[in-house]
């Protein structure tokens, strides 16, 4: 097989595009010399600043006239250049090992010309870089993975190497001693050669997580320098879905044996903390994906590009770090997605109090009124949703088996224990309230006229309308259900924005090619009823509100049968990197933001599987219409029956006085005394920013320590770009 071809590397330039972006990619500190340049590139890491482990993979190079002249290059005084491999376009590429915690100085000389130093600094492979503060406590799990018992609090294990290999029959099986060739063993397809389907897996821990990775294995160990024979230099990073607490390490991570990406020789890469149910903070996330690639990359050389993979809490990860640390993932394609751990919570939170509602005082409002005040195709999405997810707004009640039952929170018997809070995960971003000992919550309900939809559409009456919002109440700080509605705190609402918690797909997303893959799970009976169409227009919405365009964004819509969903994975990694590939190859003076948008191929456009072996391009609009609308019909949520706008970005709204003009029905005069009792400071104004609402401070923000109770983020300097 022919070896794979060295990238050029890419040297940072400013760009007059708004959103800098980066990829994996280099950072360069450089010093003219005479009409040339010695640039000393990070290539592992873009951000010098960021580097983890102890390692860095760099690359040196001079000017072309200067190609011949000698560079020695140096690690804080030591000579390093013995390390470094000489590339056919005459830079010097190579793992620089032995970096000390901290500032470190790498120094480039060439005889002739003048010195190049670059400021690495290098952080400890347990983590922090960038995320703040770790959660304590923090319960180990390696043993799940085969790896040997860890400790708190870093559950560090030593780094394990297996190999597994294909069968014909189309199954992993474990491969004892690699150089064997059992008589079932299946080829792989790596740039039109078949190759030995033979598998490489390494699991270790990084940033207190597990990670895995998984290559094919062309018979000789990984290197950073040396072409590697069963890999066609490109990454999938898997992402897996839930969104909870945290404090423990997980037991599982994206998954990185999948036959569509290895068969392909695709590499694949994850992390326990890239589980949303593990972890249900994107920075933290963004953090394990960054470590974790960067030392892929030093174990296997530079990457061509990074596709993201995985559904639900999966796709949040993806589109939260697209948009706030971009560059980790150069492609993403999120499956029946949402835009974020928080924009969800208003619904996931109403389901529940709607549900105790409709048990109670309001139990002979029929199915169809519940539809319709739910807003979702059918009323058992707001079942679901409060039996699975309703419990991590909780301080108890998903508190994972991990963590023991004597740390957990009690109110009087352990007042300072384990809060089982999926918002614990963002204390480093929203801050603690020092009254409650909780995470501040930007979580409201106030002014939310509940059901507005089906009383302007005659599906239930003006008395029933009353007594819905006078009955449903909110949740206090703990989520427990009460009479008074839910009132968020003001810092956390600022956080959440500024930090662009809540996405705004205003930042890095605008430039990341998007292919959101919607399996369609909207009706009964299919089981994840929570994965409704609607917030795959939310975030195309968000998209047109911060941009002026969507075209980035590629929504396919297919049934959730094996057949189908297999056709629309192959098509869309197909597409991706076909989109990707073009992008590298565009070597026009367009901005980032033009190079997405003018490489799309001319294939890959919205629609949808009308069966396995038929897709049709067509325009997914919301509301639905054309032949996927009919098949795949989209509803709404809680909130958008409730007035909400489709971008559904307003965690607290903005009041207006209750006026009874607005409303196409007659209020008898009690009904009118509750609904001012109700709404005595106004109801939601959706056409007016939340309250709080702003403009994010911008990527790759990193955090200090949760313990200030509030922690304002810095913005790393410098953003480097793809280009």
């Amino acid at each position: 097989m022919a070896h794979r071809r060295w990238r050029s590397a890419i040297v940072v330039a400013a760009l007059a595009a708004a959103v800098p972006m980066l990829t994996y990619g280099t950072a360069a500190a450089t010093t003219p010399s005479h009409g040339g340049r010695l640039t000393i590139e990070t290539v592992s890491n873009p951000r010098p600043e960021l580097v983890s482990g102890g390692q860095v993979l760099i690359r040196v190079a001079a000017s072309a006239r200067n190609h011949a002249k000698r560079i020695t290059v140096s690690a804080n005084g030591r000579d390093v250049t013995s390390g470094l491999h000489k590339r056919s376009d005459g830079s010097l590429l190579g793992l620089v090992s032995g970096l000390r915690e901290g500032r470190n100085t790498l120094e480039a000389r060439q005889s002739g010309s003048r010195s190049t130093t670059l400021r690495v600094t290098n952080h400890p492979i347990t983590g922090p870089v960038l995320s703040g503060s770790q959660q304590l406590p923090f319960y180990c799990e390696t043993q799940a993975y085969g790896l040997p018992a860890a400790e708190q609090p870093h559950c560090s294990a030593p780094t394990q190497v297996v190999y597994q290999y294909r069968t014909t029959a189309g199954a992993f099986a474990p491969l004892p001693d690699p150089s064997t060739r059992p008589a079932d063993l299946a080829t792989a397809t790596v740039n039109g050669e078949q190759v030995p389907y033979i598998v490489r897996v390494e699991r270790g821990t990084i940033d207190r997580a597990v990670y895995e990775i998984a290559a094919l294995y062309d018979g000789s160990a990984p290197s950073p320098v040396t072409p590697d024979g069963g890999w066609n230099d490109k990454l999938v990073y898997t992402f897996g879905g839930g969104c909870n607490s945290g404090f423990h390490q997980g037991r599982g991570t994206g998954g990185v044996m999948n036959d569509l990406f290895l068969g392909q020789g695709y590499a694949v890469a994850s992390s326990s903390l890239n589980v949303l149910d593990n972890n249900c903070s994107p920075i933290i996330s963004a953090e394990a994906a960054m470590m974790v690639k960067e030392h892929f990359v030093e174990t296997y050389g530079p990457v061509e590009h990074t596709i993201g993979w995985g559904g639900s809490g999966g796709a949040i990860q993806q589109y939260d770090i697209a948009e706030s640390y971009p560059g980790i993932l150069d492609g993403i394609i999120p499956g029946v997605s949402f835009p974020d751990p928080l924009s969800t919570a208003g619904p996931v939170s109403d389901c529940r109090l709607l549900n105790r509602f409709f048990a109670g005082p309001g139990a002979s409002f029929t199915t169809a009124q519940k539809t319709a005040i739910g807003g979702f195709l059918t009323y058992s999405t707001c079942v679901s949703w409060d039996v699975t997810f309703a419990s991590r707004s909780t301080a108890t009640e998903s508190c994972n088996a991990a963590i023991p039952v004597s740390v957990r929170w009690d109110p009087v018997t352990n007042p300072n224990g384990v809060k089982c809070n999926s918002t614990e995960q963002l204390v480093n971003q929203i801050g603690r309230d020092p009254k409650t000992g909780f995470v501040r919550s930007p979580l409201d309900n106030t002014g939310v006229q509940y059901g507005l939809a089906a009383l302007k559409a005659g599906t239930i009456t003006p008395a029933q309308f009353t007594a819905l919002n006078a009955g449903v109440g909110g949740m206090d700080h703990t989520g427990k259900p009460v009479p008074q509605r839910t009132v968020a705190d003001p810092k956390a609402l600022n956080a959440v924005y500024a930090n662009d918690i809540v996405n705004s797909a205003s930042q890095g997303l605008r430039q990341t090619p998007i292919i959101d893959q919607r399996t369609d799970l909207d009706l009964a009976g299919l089981g994840n009823d929570i994965h409704t169409t609607e917030w795959s227009f939310v975030m195309r919405q968000r998209l047109l509100r911060a941009g002026g365009t969507a075209g980035n964004q590629v929504i396919i819509a297919s049934a959730p049968t094996p057949a189908e969903t297999a056709a629309a994975a192959r098509y869309e990694l197909d597409a991706m990197d076909r989109w990707l590939s073009a992008i590298g190859a565009d070597r026009s003076g367009r901005d980032m933001r033009h190079k997405v948008l003018a490489n799309r191929p001319a294939d890959l456009g919205d629609g949808c599987y009308l069966s396995a072996t038929q897709r049709i391009r067509e325009t997914l609009t919301y509301p639905s219409g054309g032949q996927c609308g009919a098949r795949f019909p989209v509803g709404a949520n809680t909130r958008m029956a409730a007035g909400e706008r489709l971008s559904m970005d307003v965690m607290k709204c903005t009041l207006k006085p209750l006026d009874f003009r607005d409303y196409p029905v007659t209020f008898t005069a009690a009904e009118r005394a509750q609904l001012r009792a109700t709404f005595a400071k106004g109801v939601c104004d959706y056409g007016r920013p939340g309250v709080g609402q702003r403009k994010p401070i911008g990527t790759w923000l990193s955090y200090g320590d949760e313990r200030t109770g509030t922690t304002p983020p810095t913005r790393l300097p410098g953003s480097p770009h793809r280009h």
